[in-house]
């Protein structure tokens, strides 16, 4: 195994760690205790439906993370969308309320979290592996005619 892979795969295992422990406790604990959630982190009432399936989705990407730990590169996508999601977020959820002056104090931890796993995700993300196209290996070695297909 090169380096480089040995290298990526230990950056994406450090941010599925970090996954499994920040979304897992955060997922679980708002599906098993909610109301201690609430008053925990000072927020706002909240809708049991978007409450629990906001916790449900944050727990199925710690179970994703945990199966990443075993098979780095397959599970990547997983970092991935955690990067989108939380970019799409900033921009599109905090950047204006940050800007109007109206975000919320309690939410600031959420925040700081968010972008932490942004840059996170940024860094331990193989863009390369991810986006590289399927066929690239075949033409290249159809293109030196050693292709047993003909």
């Amino acid at each position: 195994m090169s380096d480089d892979l040995v290298r990526t795969e230990w950056r994406l295992r450090v941010m599925y760690g970090c996954t499994i422990v920040v979304a897992g406790s955060f997922g679980l604990g708002n599906l098993l205790a909610p109301a201690w959630a609430e008053k925990t982190f000072s927020l706002p009432p909240q809708d049991p439906i978007v409450f629990s399936t906001a916790a449900s989705v944050y727990l199925a990407f710690a179970v994703l993370s945990a199966l990443g730990m075993r098979a780095p590169l397959k599970f990547a996508p997983v970092l991935l969308l955690q990067l989108v999601y939380k970019a799409i977020w900033l921009v599109g959820g905090a950047l204006p309320m940050l800007v109007a002056g109206t975000y919320p104090d309690y939410a600031l931890l959420n925040l700081g979290i968010f972008i932490a796993f942004i840059v996170g995700d940024l860094w331990a993300l193989p863009f390369g592996h991810l986006f590289k196209r399927a066929g690239v290996a075949q033409e290249k070695v159809d293109a030196v005619g050693m292709s047993p297909r003909g």
